[in-house]
């Protein structure tokens, strides 16, 4: 396990909230996404993936701009490092899936700073 220092690479995505890096898995803080896996409902009960979704959006955005740099702030129950990234055009990962509806702003964690964001309840993009 590396240290708390930062960590840039390319990320592999892992899920919508988790990336790796040099084979360091890191988890966004301050937001969830839902689970690669995981299936969601439309406002009018249509069964779709939202985790598959939310992990695919986050692939493109990430591959629009190389490496991800990630900034460390703590461990989780899970040992995984707990990081703010940024692509290397310095927009905030965190802010773009909280904005574009593919996570939420988990305020526990990120002090509400993504709750004035726009975002939609996980994007309804198929």
């Amino acid at each position: 396990m590396l240290g708390s220092d930062p960590i840039t690479g390319i990320a592999s995505v892992i899920d919508g909230d988790t990336i790796e890096i040099h084979g360091q898995r890191v988890r966004f803080n301050g937001i969830d996404a839902p689970e690669s896996a995981q299936p969601c409902e439309d406002a009018k009960g249509f069964r779709y993936q939202c985790g598959a979704t939310a992990a695919a959006a986050l692939d493109r955005f990430l591959a629009a701009s190389r490496p991800v740099h990630c900034e460390f702030v703590s461990w989780d129950q899970y040992g995984r490092y707990v990081g703010s990234c940024a692509r290397a055009d310095g927009t905030s990962v965190e802010s773009w899936l909280v904005e574009n509806g593919y996570a939420l702003d988990w305020p526990k964690y990120s002090s509400s700073a993504y709750s004035q964001r726009p975002g939609k309840c996980f994007a309804e993009e198929r």
